[in-house]
């Protein structure tokens, strides 16, 4: 039987290019050689498609600097990559992309679109899904028709803030400090504030307007940070692991904390008030079916000390780097790295959309 052919997609123009990189690597040498030929093609951040020369370009960041062009070809009849190399042009099928893409440019519905267009199975979720899952605003609006308790927010555009003191009078009409800034599409905790009184709230909308132009600003729940893996879809039942606690050395989950600081952890099957963990596990479960999720996402929480279970927020292509909490809660519950990618590769060529 001849080898099917992946494109993996990795790096891309969010402010997740790095840990994009870092989840490939992992992905990429999980992938079983003797059934499929993998061609890794890297997007800079300026948006430039190249194609990367093995996994150690991936590993140091030297695919960058390949003359070596590489894009999706969208015609349907073609599915494949257009390779470019100076004045040479090749054309090399492809029977699936897995697109390592973290946030804006890649997890938000704009590649799974190009490979709808390209008719090519892909990992992970759907157009749908994956752009109201990227969204926080979109994805509270979609939650609440389920049932499943959210932080109170409210929803702030980049417009409003030509008039910025009736949004802060809006904000301190609604919420005690210290409060929640996060840009509604962005990730790895990427331009998130806390704030603790007027000054901080303004400056942390100087920093979220670098990301985006909604904004989510949410009260301050205090309790376990869990986050709790899905797989599954389609002709496929939904699993929902175990849970796990994230454990900041910061003062919250940002991004330093999350890939640059040794002493943030992260623990599996922490002990929770009561039922909760269950609890976590069912909504995490519904969530990502009233979404249309399909192959994998992580679905964060808050746990309070009472037991309360409170959504927190979805991410349809979640980190796989070596500290990141997807593959750790599954390789908790018996399935390797190997196994899932391999199960994430299978549920794709399953696709009936």
């Amino acid at each position: 039987m001849s080898k099917k052919t992946i494109a993996v997609l990795f790096g891309g123009q969010s402010s997740e290019h790095e840990v994009s990189c870092m989840s490939a690597v992992n992905i990429i040498s999980q992938i079983d050689r003797e059934k499929y030929d993998v061609l890794l093609v890297g997007i800079t951040k300026e948006g430039h498609w190249v194609l990367a020369n093995g996994i150690d370009s991936v590993k140091d960041g030297s695919w960058r600097e390949s003359k070596t062009g590489a894009v999706l070809s969208p015609d349907a009849k073609e599915q494949c990559l257009i390779i470019n190399e100076k004045t040479a042009m090749t054309k090399v099928g492809v029977d699936l992309v897995f697109p390592v893409l973290h946030g804006l440019y890649g997890e938000d519905g704009t590649v799974q679109g190009l490979c709808k267009l390209c008719r090519l199975p892909y990992v992970g979720c759907g157009v749908a899904a994956s752009a109201v899952g990227m969204d926080k605003g979109l994805t509270k609006a979609v939650v609440s028709t389920i049932g499943v308790e959210q932080a109170d927010y409210e929803l702030v555009t980049r417009e409003e803030l030509a008039d910025m003191d009736a949004v802060i009078a809006r904000i301190e009409g609604h919420f005690a400090y210290p409060v929640f800034l996060k840009p509604c599409n962005a990730g790895s905790s990427c331009g998130v504030t806390k704030a603790h009184d007027r000054q901080e709230l303004i400056e942390g909308f100087r920093e979220a307007n670098r990301f985006d132009r909604r904004f989510l600003v949410e009260e301050t729940i205090v309790g376990h940070e869990i986050e709790c893996a899905v797989l599954g879809g389609g002709i496929r039942p939904v699993e929902a692991s175990g849970v796990g606690e994230i454990l900041a050395a910061a003062d919250f989950y940002d991004y330093e904390a999350k890939y640059y600081n040794p002493e943030s952890r992260t623990v599996v099957d922490p002990v929770l008030p009561g039922d909760a963990a269950e609890r976590v596990r069912e909504a995490a479960v519904r969530i990502f079916k009233v979404l249309d999720g399909f192959g994998l996402a992580r679905v964060d929480f808050f746990v309070t000390e009472e037991g309360r279970v409170i959504f927190n927020e979805i991410n349809t292509m979640p980190g796989f780097t070596a500290i990141s909490m997807y593959p750790m809660l599954w390789e908790a519950r018996g399935r390797s790295k190997k196994q899932l990618v391999q199960e994430l590769i299978d549920m794709a060529f399953e696709r009936q959309d």
